[in-house]
């Protein structure tokens, strides 16, 4: 069988793409406007790899660990938001304007996207290009000799990816709620598979017996159980079985 859950794929999503253009902005743009011996030089280069190699980092996990999985991409949008901080600090500090985001210059960097799929001319999925053919389209915006430039458009992306990464930690929530983590579903495909001999060979006395002991039946629609983990109510953190048929069934029984 296939693995039961798919890792890896970052390199596509929308969210790294943003978080490598932020990534590789703020490494030049520290080397050029700012005193390489300042520690800001080195929060902020780190802040913006945190932000880029935790996602990758949580795309790999995610193959064993949702909770791993969530953790990481929570610390790449922190770390994106403390860099955030950075950007719009370097601007107050040295009195320079910061956009608007609903001004002329936030608006056109945050429309490359857009603007690439309605142009036919164009790539039509920004997914599909290399690093640098997506650098060029923000080129004249990170390249730009106004350090001010540099730093608002690139506000402008960290603002796009932490919007990216929110939906995808709400994504990711909704689903742990819905089918449960790893080791539940690894659990369910053990009962799947124990069902399937069960019927192949339901002379089997030792599987049925083991089947019997182990794992109790719902309560109200008479499907297995699997372990599940409370994460709200009164005692989070709670073992307990619930119906393999949820979320269309409800079910629970205390282990």
């Amino acid at each position: 069988m296939g693995r039961l859950r798919p890792s890896g794929g970052y390199r596509k999503t929308a969210s790294f793409q943003a978080a490598t253009l932020i990534y590789d902005g703020t490494y030049w743009f520290c080397e050029k406007f700012l005193d390489p011996r300042s520690r800001t030089v080195d929060q902020m280069v780190q802040a913006a790899r945190s932000g880029r190699q935790n996602i990758a980092e949580g795309s790999r996990a995610s193959a064993t660990s949702s909770q791993t999985e969530l953790r990481l991409l929570n610390v790449a949008r922190s770390s994106l938001e403390e860099l955030l901080l950075d950007f719009e600090d370097f601007l107050r500090h040295r009195h320079l304007p910061q956009w608007d985001p609903g001004s002329a210059e936030a608006l056109e960097v945050r429309r490359v996207p857009s603007r690439l799929r309605e142009n036919p001319s164009d790539r039509s999925d920004l997914t599909d290009l290399t690093d640098h053919e997506r650098w060029a389209f923000y080129a004249p915006w990170l390249e730009h000799g106004d350090p001010a430039v540099r730093a608002n458009a690139l506000i402008c992306l960290i603002h796009q990816a932490n919007y990216l990464l929110d939906q995808q930690i709400e994504a990711l929530e909704r689903q742990f709620v819905e089918a449960g983590g790893y080791s539940e579903q690894l659990a369910a495909a053990r009962l799947a598979e124990r069902s399937r001999r069960q019927r192949a060979d339901p002379g089997n006395p030792t599987d049925r017996a083991d089947r019997a002991d182990r794992i109790p039946l719902c309560p109200k629609c008479g499907k297995p159980m699997v372990p599940r983990t409370s994460k709200t109510g009164r005692s989070p953190g709670r073992q307990f079985w619930g119906c393999s048929g949820y979320p269309g069934c409800t079910g629970a029984v205390e282990v």
